[in-house]
């Protein structure tokens, strides 16, 4: 039994005629009197008995009957959700983003659910090599993570930005001197950079190791603003993404840092 003989089978009980029932359905009648045979053939059991003009059920005719229209029913309804999906219309997305990443992303979120009102908008929060393993796992249909991402992970990547990363240093005589920081630099100052699930943390070590630097990581965090307190606090310098410096109010007397991009150029 398949849907279509289903719907031939209901149609023809609702319209009381085979006759407006394949006009209703766009087919032959002896097509339908032929999917009908085949339902009673299969069942092995009769399901309409001709009584003159009416169209009588059988107590079998009728459990298919009442059965029928709920799975119908049901089919319909498993229409319309796919459809919704389909033409995205409902639906939930489940998108992994740095907390460092967030505030780039927060224009481009908006213009979605305006585009998109009814699909929901599941935001997981966790470093970029996290959120690239949950959706090497599926449990995140995609994340923002800073690239190049590795050959052998199996993920597909696009580039949606790249900026500059920047050294947010003390406000004092001898940084206001720089303009540019080198590698050999950062490694004579305790650094407060991210996490080690951070795409950007592992991409920082790997710029150490090129120039043969041995960095001396004085605190770890997944937070920016907290990254900029420990340097006006006199922690240490901290390797932020350009964007994010900017958003720091370095022109108050009373901010203590400014920021100088890094010598080795883009990450992200």
């Amino acid at each position: 039994m398949d849907i279509r003989t289903l719907r031939y089978f209901v149609e023809v009980v609702r319209q009381q005629s085979f006759t407006r029932a394949a006009e209703r359905l766009f087919v032959t009648q002896p097509t339908i009197s032929k999917m009908l045979k085949n339902l009673e053939d299969e069942l092995n059991c009769t399901l309409l008995i001709r009584d003159g003009r009416k169209l009588l059920l059988t107590d079998t005719g009728r459990v298919v009957f009442e059965r029928g229209m709920a799975i119908l029913a049901e089919f319909q309804q498993l229409e319309a959700e796919l459809g919704d999906i389909n033409n995205l219309n409902k639906g939930l997305l489940r998108l992994g983003i740095p907390p460092m990443v967030g505030m780039l992303m927060a224009g481009t979120i908006s213009l979605f659910r305006q585009r998109y009102p009814g699909i929901e908008l599941k935001i997981a929060e966790f470093g970029g090599l996290t959120v690239q393993h949950a959706v090497s796992n599926s449990e995140l249909d995609l994340a923002i993570t800073a690239l190049p991402v590795e050959e052998d992970s199996g993920l597909a990547t696009m580039p949606l930005f790249s900026y500059p990363m920047c050294v947010l240093v003390p406000r004092s005589d001898n940084w206001l001197k720089h303009e540019v920081v080198t590698p050999e630099e950062l490694g004579e100052h305790p650094l407060l950079i991210y996490n080690e699930d951070f795409a950007l943390s592992r991409q920082l070590m790997q710029l150490f190791n090129q120039h043969g630097v041995k960095p001396c990581i004085a605190v770890r965090s997944g937070q920016w603003d907290f990254l900029a307190a420990m340097v006006q606090a006199g922690v240490g310098i901290a390797i932020l993404p350009e964007p994010i410096c900017q958003r720091l109010d370095i022109n108050k007397p009373c901010a203590g840092f400014l920021y100088r991009a890094i010598y080795a150029g883009n990450l992200g």
